[in-house]
Order: C-alpha cells, then structure tokens, then sequence
C-alpha cells in the first residue's frame, strides 16, 4: 500500500485525504462532508501511484522517486502543481513513468500543469538560474533502441529497479500525454553522478502526445531522447546548465516548434546529438526530422556550439534559425567506415534551408565544420571541402531574422526559399523557425510569465 505523509494534523483529515489518494476518489456532499486538503505528499513504496488523478488547484509533493507502475494511469488535471523535495542520490526526488505506465498531463494555455521545486512559490521567488533543486519527470517506454541487448536501465536509477528499464519493440508505444506543461528547476543528482534532464524520454513511442513543454533552469539536459520514436511539437527549453536538446541510443522521432534560448553565462551546446552508445554503429540509426527550430546561442563570443553531430548521428534540421553562437554545426569524421560524416554522405544528416546569424564567422565554411582525423589527411580535407560547400548547396543563407531572448518573434521574418514537409505529422506553416506573428509561449511558461 502505498504510504502518503500529508501535512494535516487531525486523524479525520488524515484519513480522508489518504483514502483520496489511494482510490483516485472525491468527497461529495452525500457520503463525506471533510472539504479536501490542498496539499499532499506522495511517497511510493513500491505500489506506485495507482491508478489515479491529481486535481486541479492542488499541490502535490513528491518525497523521493514516485513511479507509476505498469498498468497504472496518472492523470494530472490543468492547474495542478507538482513539486519536488530537494535530496542528492537516495533522497532525491523525481517521477518516473515506467514502461507500461501512463501520465496524462493535459494543462491549457490559461491553467499549465507545473513541476517544480518545493521551494518555489510560483510568483517569482525562484530565478531562471535556480537550477537543481530537485529532480525531473522521466518517461520510460517499450519502443526500439539501437544499443545491446535492447533494453537499458535509465541513468542515475539502480540497475536492480526493474521500474528502470526502457526499451522493446513497440515504436507505436504510448505513454500518454503532456500538454502545456512547465518543468522548472530540476537536475538534481539522482544517483552515480548523474544529474537528472528536466524531461527524459527513454524508449518512448509515436503514440505519446507531447505538445507545449517547457524546460526551464535544469541542471543538466533540458530534454534528453533515449532511443524510440517519440513526436514532440512546441517545446521551449531556456537557462539550462548542460545542453539544450540531446539525443541517442537510436532516437528516431519527429520535432516541430522546438525553441532554446541558452544562459549568456551557462551552458554546453544546444544540441548535443549522439547515435550509439553500445555499438555506436548500432541500428536502427539515430535520423530525427526537426523543423522550424529556433535555436539561441550565448553569444559569438562564448566558444560554444551550436549542435554536434557524433557517434554515428545523423539527423535532419530544415526551415530553422540559429542566432548567436561561437561554433555552428560539427560533424565527426572519424577513421572508422561508419560515422556521422558518412551518414552525411549517405543522406541521412541533412540541414536544409535554414537561416544562420551571428554564428561562428558568418560563412558556410565557418558555420559548418567537420571535426577529426578522418582516415587520413587526404579525406579528412575532402571532408571539410564537402560540408563548406553544401552549405549554399541545401539553400542555407546568413540572414538577420531580428529575434532576441526577450522576443523569439521574428522582426524580419524569414518566408523565401521553404522546404516543403514530408510528412502529414508536420504543421505547413510559410515561415521559418518557432515562431510566426505570435508567440505561442506567451503566458504558460515561466520564461515569459515571470513566475
């Protein structure tokens, strides 16, 4: 059974809230006249949450890690507030959807789901580069990864917690739905060193919905791709400490509206994309399709990149921005016959159409970089010559496209020269990066409400 500690002193309330909890049940007028609390704490003892609902306008907080176990439906009602209690290692505190399990987060524009830490009273006593102060959501499924055996313990949980694993042969998997929902504030380190993304999706399949996610202040990653095949639409992810968007183990999935902005004092790259871990020429291969992207970097002047290509990557960005970044985009030539050079030339890593500003010296050449030894001196030069003159080949251009952290919508708006979509998933919107004539991030994330 799982045990709940509820900060109500009288036995009465006691008792109503945890029959609350554990059935998913209200109070109504005619079998219990107890008001309900508005404040619960969830411990999990191995049950999980059950099958359940967290309700709008109440706060929940989370004491350790707090799975919903295979069979279980989590569903989180618009304006619920999740927090977590800060702790390292053993102590920290993290919801985990394993495999099997679902969460349906479905907020609204006016009343976001939020996950946060306990310390924030959400009217802005948290900064944007309060980071670490409890853990993140994680999200495991049964779709397809490319390493071995085909299931993996997701980092940071032991390995003998069974609730761990991801990974199957479901890509069509689904794990439910998150929808205008804000993770605030995570990273903590959850276990062997490893500080926790704010949102991790492991082996997570087509069938999940997830639309309207905001990453803000983690620690580590800001969304992090284990293999699988999930589908991701409207995600902003701001002033994380790690990278923005990372991704390997095979991920395959599809991206639209994906906005980083990165802290002008903090963070790695913007996209950190890896193809293998174990082999690293393991299939299937890791070819997302991302378009309309906005990626703001930390200025020219930070010595950060853009995105990396390695591992074995390969991945496709079309009708995007980059702004404001040392480096632009690298890929990794390596000695071996399989790398992500060669999944370049094989037509599997393409950036098509995309508009750079400010990024390394605002030329093809400097913009796209191939970085290692290749198999000799010979191809490696081949290899630099080839990636400098694609650039114009796949109608890139240097452009000021007038977006700012503050406003991410174009002041010079970017319509000519348009890849067209290939594949009904896609929105058909004639303009290129996040953002149209509207910010669709306005109001429900902490980034642009200020609390």
């Amino acid at each position: 059974m799982k045990m709940n500690k509820l900060s109500i002193r009288t036995l009465a309330l006691l008792f109503a809230a945890t029959t609350l909890i554990v059935t998913g049940c209200t109070n109504d007028e005619n079998s219990d006249p107890t008001p309900e609390p508005n404040e619960y704490t969830i411990t999990d003892n191995g049950s999980g949450t059950g099958t359940t609902t967290w309700k709008s306008g109440k706060t929940y907080f989370l004491d350790g890690f707090v799975f919903v176990n295979d069979g279980q439906v989590l569903t989180i009602e618009p304006g619920c507030v999740i927090k977590g209690k800060p702790g390292q290692t053993e102590n920290a505190s993290a919801i985990i959807v394993a495999r099997g399990g679902k969460i349906m987060a479905e907020g609204t524009a006016d009343n976001p789901i939020i996950f946060t830490a306990e310390a924030d009273d959400l009217t802005g006593s948290l900064a944007v580069t309060d980071r670490g102060l409890w853990g993140g959501l994680i999200i495991l499924g049964k779709a397809s990864l490319n390493s071995s055996p085909g299931e993996s313990a997701i980092e940071g949980i032991p390995t003998s917690e069974s609730r761990g694993i991801y990974g199957g042969n479901d890509d069509a998997d689904n794990s439910g739905v998150l929808k205008y929902v804000s993770i605030r504030h995570g990273g903590t380190d959850i276990g062997e060193g490893n500080e926790i993304n704010g949102l991790t999706l492991g082996g997570v399949g087509s069938g999940t919905t997830i639309d309207y996610v905001e990453v803000i202040a983690n620690k580590d990653d800001g969304i992090e791709f284990f293999g699988g095949e999930p589908q991701v639409k409207h995600a902003f992810v701001a002033y994380c400490g790690d990278d923005c968007f990372d991704y390997d183990e095979g991920f395959r999935g599809m991206g639209q509206f994906w906005c980083a902005i990165q802290d002008p004092n903090e963070g790695d790259r913007i996209g950190e994309h890896d193809g293998g871990t174990d082999p690293e020429t393991g299939q299937p291969y890791a070819i997302p399709t991302i378009y309309n992207a906005t990626y703001m970097g930390r200025d020219a002047a930070a010595g950060k990149r853009m995105i990396t290509f390695r591992d074995n990557a390969g991945g496709h960005y079309i009708n995007s921005l980059f702004v404001n970044q040392a480096h632009g985009i690298d890929i990794e030539n390596l000695s071996e016959a399989q790398d992500s050079y060669k999944q370049f030339q094989d037509g599997n890593l393409t950036l098509k159409n995309n508009v750079f500003w400010n990024v390394a010296n605002g030329t093809g050449a400097g913009i796209f970089e191939v970085e290692g030894p290749g198999a000799g001196a010979a191809d490696s030069l081949a290899a630099i010559a080839a990636f400098a003159i694609y650039f114009d080949a796949a109608g890139n251009s240097v452009a000021d496209p007038g977006i700012s952290n503050t406003n991410p919508v174009p002041a010079y708006p970017k319509t000519d020269n348009m890849a067209s979509y290939d594949n009904a998933w896609f929105d058909v919107v004639n303009y290129k990066g996040a953002f149209g004539t509207d910010n669709w991030a306005e109001g429900w994330t902490r980034f642009f409400s200020g609390k």
